[in-house]
């Protein structure tokens, strides 16, 4: 059986995968997957109900049950919009700390396989590539400094109105970028056979075409 094509975007934080997955998702007719989106919502589901994020078999049923769709760029959690609610800081970095949990990973992929439909799908996240669609036609892993990457999560921001300090943001990327990369499950690296894009100095619009250049070569 011939499955839906697959490109899958990692990355670590503020990289601009999101970004570049979404677009191109679009250009392409495919559907999209905000993984980092599922570790969010376990994240607010968890604070909810007051489940330390310690506590990885408690994480784990909890996510196994949530029910999740992306709708129209909104995101319901049981029913209910929480697409500000979960891109705060705070969220960001509550998921970061309860993905280290196998439990929650576990408990999570079989609902990310769910999003492979024709014809095809773009996913984004930290492991799309190594661990949910290691058969991915494209695999790419966007990267910049950790410096640019701070400085265009403060610019998104300060465009929301929420005050943040440069140096906070980048000891806080810096902390996370560790923290993912030396977990025991799953952690954030370079899938075998990946592509890997530098775009400390490139503009979303050169990285999307570059990707899509890539994906019609695989294709070809």
């Amino acid at each position: 059986m011939n499955l839906p094509p697959v490109i899958a975007i990692d990355g670590p934080t503020a990289s601009g995968k999101g970004t570049v997955a979404s677009l191109v998702a679009d250009k392409l007719g495919f559907h999209y997957l905000d993984s980092g989106a599922l570790y969010r919502l376990v994240a607010l589901a968890s604070e909810k109900q007051g489940i330390n994020v310690k506590n990885g078999p408690k994480l784990g049923v909890l996510a196994g049950k949530l029910s999740i769709s992306f709708e129209k760029g909104q995101i319901l959690l049981n029913g209910e919009n929480v697409t500000e609610a979960i891109r705060t800081e705070a969220m960001g970095l509550r998921a970061s700390a309860l993905a280290i949990h196998p439990e929650v990973r576990s408990a999570l992929v079989g609902l990310q396989h769910g999003f492979r439909k024709a014809p095809g799908l773009v996913a984004d996240g930290r492991d799309m590539a190594s661990v949910i669609f290691p058969e991915a036609i494209l695999k790419v892993f966007l990267t910049a400094t950790a410096e640019a990457r701070a400085e265009r999560r403060h610019k998104q921001l300060i465009a929301k109105g929420i005050s943040a300090r440069l140096e906070d943001l980048l000891r806080d990327l810096q902390e996370r970028d560790i923290r993912d990369s030396s977990r025991g499950a799953a952690p954030l690296l370079v899938a075998d056979g990946a592509k890997v894009l530098e775009t400390s100095d490139l503009s979303i619009d050169q990285v999307v075409k570059t990707v899509l250049d890539w994906y019609q070569s695989a294709i070809a």
